[in-house]
């Protein structure tokens, strides 16, 4: 963008690099990296949504209490709900607490996020994050809501797809398209050292289907041991 852009317009351009950079899970390109933060030039729907890609972002970067602090702060900013960024900020602070090992408030959270999504079938954004979520929507979605868990899942498979044709040539990672959404969610927390047990634990079903579900991954991408999982995951 030259010298004489609007400042909105270079705030939007920003926001539209970060957006992409971190969804896709990529280095935002130079100039954006360089760019002031757009977020108080943002009308505030944006600025919520663009709380949840810095939020995302800091997830990425492993910075968990920051990107948990993230979300705090921008549902504290706000007077006004706007449904789509709350549900989104709702599961990035699912993905920080899970990574923390914080299953109770994860629940919390992506429970709060269905309670804003489930009136108007806003179910896009969970299957987005459905490995991100450290299988928190089997646990606290599938029991009580199977047919729109079974949505959720069908978006992933779409979404996903889609999504790894774009990361991993960029990348040269290679996150894992051969498991089921189940196997990967296993395989997230096994990756983050979750024992058998706890894993079964969160998920509501036995050790022997984790242990089933490992075993399945371990064949379908070739390794031997749970250290080998993390280069098939998403961070």
């Amino acid at each position: 963008l030259g010298g004489g852009t609007p400042p909105e317009v270079t705030a939007m351009a920003a926001f539209i690099g970060n957006a992409a950079s971190a969804l896709l899970h990529v280095p935002a390109p130079k100039s954006v990296q360089a760019a002031s933060d757009p977020l108080p030039l943002l009308p505030p729907g944006l600025r919520l949504f663009a709380c949840y890609i810095k939020a995302h972002r800091l997830y990425l970067e492993g910075a968990y209490e920051q990107s948990y602090g993230v979300v705090l702060g921008a549902f504290a900013m706000v007077d006004t709900l706007y449904p789509i960024p709350a549900i989104y900020l709702h599961l990035a602070a699912v993905m920080s607490l899970m990574a923390l090992r914080r299953t109770d408030e994860a629940r919390q959270h992506v429970l709060a996020a269905w309670d804003i999504a489930r009136p108007d079938g806003l179910i896009q954004p969970f299957g987005e994050h459905h490995g991100l979520l450290g299988g928190m929507l089997e646990a606290a979605i599938k029991p009580a809501w199977p047919d729109d868990f079974k949505r959720m899942i069908d978006i992933t498979y779409r979404f996903s797809a889609g999504w790894r044709r774009v990361h991993n040539p960029s990348t040269a990672d290679d996150v894992a398209d051969n498991l089921t959404t189940t196997e990967f969610a296993v395989c997230m927390l096994a990756s983050r050292d979750w024992s058998n047990a706890e894993i079964a634990e969160h998920m509501g079903f036995s050790v022997n289907r984790v242990k089933e579900c490992l075993s399945n991954a371990f064949r379908k991408l070739g390794v031997s041991s749970r250290k080998d999982l993390a280069q098939f995951m998403l961070a």
